[in-house]
């Protein structure tokens, strides 16, 4: 396994971040805890989850999942890097959501319940709360790091001006700030490259990609479907969109003598900024694919290939201006 710091941390992180979103929902405890076994067997010591994560308002099921897993014991908890995320719905009641510093307060204690632990590694704020002021927005985090309950805080589905505030913000109280920002990028979906990475890497954020196969389109969709497998009604409909690329993407992967969903991820693996891709494997074979990823190298011409098929954006103002 490959390492890297997160953001300007001295943390060290695997370059593959495990995702738990399928713990519960489509993946079973007992399957769900071999997962994660397996990734410490592989070196993976990073895990991401969200509070919401299970989709059962107020249970927090996958964070449930991963403290009875730590609670196991065998230096479970400490091998891992702890990612959760607060933002979403907890319950019916005003204050059960968003960014105020009272559901900062609940919502992490809540958390750490729930993961049978006494720190959170990185605590991410799931979405942007336009109602919530960065002021309170960190006098609530500095108080969860100063009482030792969480390590470093990062962002999720940030624009790239969100960062800048953040960060100013972070620095008129002399604290550390955002560490890490997750985005939805993928090879489809490229319009982090505007903003969001500048920002970024001026400011020393780690980013962690999530959806990196874009829900399965960049995974040899066209032929799992050739083989008889079938895709639900939204992955069809944005098949049907993009159909012209991922023809010609998987016939590029051919050439390369690499499936799919490794290269769209050794793709990601090559970007500036990125730290991790987020993968979230349901079953052990999922897992052991991916660190195909790892291993690939694409050259320049490769990747020139890849943004023929796929264009990018230059970083603004230049996308849309001299």
């Amino acid at each position: 396994m490959e390492y890297t710091q997160l953001g300007r941390t001295g943390l060290k992180v695997s370059r593959l971040c495990l995702g738990t979103m399928n713990f519960g929902p489509e993946t079973s405890e007992e399957d769900s805890c071999a997962i994660m076994d397996h990734a410490h067997e592989l070196g993976i010591n990073f895990f991401d989850t969200a509070n919401v994560y299970g989709w059962r308002r107020g249970e927090g099921v996958t964070e449930n999942i991963i403290g009875r897993w730590f609670a196991q014991g065998g230096g479970r908890r400490e091998k891992t890097v702890i990612a959760t995320k607060l933002y979403g719905a907890m319950g019916d009641w005003p204050n059960d959501d968003l960014l105020s510093a009272l559901n900062i307060r609940r919502a992490a204690e809540a958390s750490l319940k729930r993961l049978r632990t006494d720190y959170i590694d990185l605590y991410q704020a799931h979405h942007i709360d336009r109602n919530t002021s960065f002021e309170e927005f960190w006098e609530a985090m500095d108080i969860l790091k100063q009482q030792g309950k969480i390590l470093y805080v990062g962002s999720s589905n940030f624009a790239g001006w969100h960062i800048a505030k953040a960060q100013e913000a972070a620095d008129r109280r002399n604290t550390l700030g955002l560490v890490s920002e997750q985005s939805h990028y993928n090879l489809i979906v490229r319009a982090a490259e505007l903003e969001v990475i500048p920002a970024c890497e001026d400011y020393g954020l780690g980013l962690i990609p999530w959806s990196p196969l874009a829900g399965g389109l960049l995974g040899g969709i066209l032929r799992k479907i050739d083989k008889g497998r079938s895709a639900s009604e939204q992955i069809t409909r944005e098949l049907e969109k993009h159909r012209d690329k991922i023809e010609l993407y998987e016939a590029f992967c051919d050439e390369l003598g690499e499936d799919p969903a490794d290269v769209g991820l050794a793709w990601l693996l090559h970007r500036r900024a990125v730290t991790a891709p987020i993968i979230g494997p349901r079953t052990l074979d999922q897992l052991d694919g991916a660190l195909r990823a790892l291993e690939i190298r694409l050259d320049e011409k490769a990747l020139a290939g890849l943004d023929e098929i796929f264009p990018g954006f230059k970083t603004a103002p230049e996308e849309y201006a001299w």
